[in-house]
């Protein structure tokens, strides 16, 4: 073998190796991004998620599939402030009238998240057994 030759491997070692360095780098950087926007993708969806959930229990209130349980829709909102709604629905569509109610959890709750003001949201689900006469 000749010198040259002996440069012409060394060379292409160099340039190998280079090469091989940009692409472990690559890889790095493309495996970094799916973790990062993965997880922004899975808060994504969960947020659709609840806001569809919430809009088909909103769409739903004073709904019940016997008529006669709720005969006054405007009266299905029990109460609501500013944290909290409570109102009258038929989430099952089982003809039984159920109560749902939304409210927001104290700001202590949530330390560790960057925004000083975020609060839980929670959804409780509650079976009531009323009767209503209509009186005609």
């Amino acid at each position: 073998m000749g010198f040259s030759t002996l440069l012409d491997i060394l060379g292409s070692s160099i340039i190998g190796g280079m090469l091989l360095m940009i692409l472990w780098r690559l890889n790095d950087a493309a495996t970094q991004n799916t973790y990062n926007y993965g997880g922004e993708v899975i808060v994504q969806q969960n947020l659709v998620e609840v806001v569809s959930l919430l809009e088909h229990d909103f769409r739903k209130i004073g709904y019940c599939k016997d008529w006669t349980k709720i005969p006054d829709p405007s009266q299905a909102i029990i109460s609501a402030d500013s944290t909290s709604i409570k109102f009258l629905t038929d989430l099952d569509n089982d003809g039984q009238v159920d109560s749902l109610r939304y409210y927001l959890g104290p700001t202590s709750e949530l330390t560790v998240t960057p925004n000083p003001r975020d609060r839980m949201l929670y959804r409780v689900e509650m079976r009531l057994r009323l009767r209503v006469q209509i009186l005609v």
